[in-house]
């Protein structure tokens, strides 16, 4: 499988990300050499998708870089509901194509001294699978998640700071999944938990539903959570809803109480209430405020492919 080596310093970039729902039929666009890596995650369902001779068909957990050198196009519509995150980033530094099976990683005539000083700047490689399935999916979601959500901030330094941040941290996971290591037993109950919490968000759930599905002390459970996610459960499950509250408040007209019911929430108000806390405005106001400026939060509003937005 090809593998993208990248020479560093300096890093590869972040420049924008998005969340797209496409339904069945639906096709990713066609492009050819639009000047930036693209990074496609698919959490539910599958893409098609070809690059120039190379045909791929990206199912739930796995990822794919698409060159920015090259043409791709859909090879097939979605045969299904098919929920994915995309992320486009660069690099100032030098990249090849490579196999994957590993070979010289020295930095070579990389690392010789600038003018005029003596150190030398300690280059290396960053190898990352063109195609890849994911050894901790629900932490690269959570991780794109984060990323999303910060793009209605993307004007402020900091945040823009905090974007190449937790750029860094896929990347890592990107490159980690090439290795031949294992996650550790408690990144796996983590992940395990994290993808049930998603797959069963609309239902009610305590974390003694979570331990007797897994088969694991809930104690344990929220212990690993917390270490690979840095939330609890309940925290990690509050947040999934919200998420998807927000992208019904953007595709559909359904009044919010209905789309309380929707996300797993009981009572509206209650609803209400997480949403203030966690948006700073209420679910009428980001709706009005993200229809009235398309894509602001990174989101499209009628996303019809993984490029939604882009």
């Amino acid at each position: 499988m090809p593998v993208i080596e990248f020479t560093a310093l300096p890093l590869p970039h972040y420049i924008r990300a998005g969340y797209s729902v496409a339904g069945p039929g639906r096709k990713h666009p066609g492009r050819y050499a639009i000047g930036e890596f693209d990074l496609l995650v698919v959490a539910q369902g599958c893409l098609f998708i070809g690059e120039e001779d190379r045909q791929y068909e990206v199912a739930e957990g796995c990822a794919l870089i698409l060159r920015p050198d090259l043409r791709h196009y859909p090879t097939a519509g979605c045969r299904e509901k098919t929920v994915s995150y995309w992320l486009h980033f660069h690099t100032a530094g030098s990249w090849r194509m490579a196999d994957g099976e590993g070979g010289d990683v020295s930095a070579g005539p990389d690392d010789a001294p600038a003018p005029g000083r003596t150190f030398r700047m300690q280059k290396f490689r960053i190898r990352v699978p063109q195609f890849s399935r994911l050894a901790q999916p629900a932490k690269m979601y959570e991780l794109l998640r984060q990323l999303v959500a910060l793009e209605r901030d993307s004007h402020l330094h900091w945040v823009r700071w905090e974007q190449q941040l937790l750029f860094q941290q896929a990347l890592m996971m990107l490159a980690a999944g090439a290795d031949a290591r294992s996650p550790r037993p408690g990144a796996v109950v983590a992940d395990q938990a994290a993808s049930y919490l998603r797959k069963h968000y609309r239902e009610r759930l305590t974390a003694k539903d979570l331990g007797e599905a897994l088969n694991f002390h809930p104690v344990y459970i929220a212990r690993c959570m917390k270490r690979q996610f840095g939330c609890s459960p309940m925290e990690y499950l509050m947040h999934y809803r919200l998420d998807q509250a927000k992208l019904l408040l953007l595709q559909t007209d359904l009044p919010v109480g209905r789309i309380a019911q929707e996300v797993g929430f009981q009572q509206p108000a209650y609803f209400t209430a997480c949403f203030v806390k966690s948006e700073g405005v209420t679910p009428r106001e980001y709706r009005r405020r993200f229809l009235q400026y398309p894509g602001a939060a990174g989101f499209d509003p009628n996303p019809t492919t993984s490029g939604g937005g882009k």
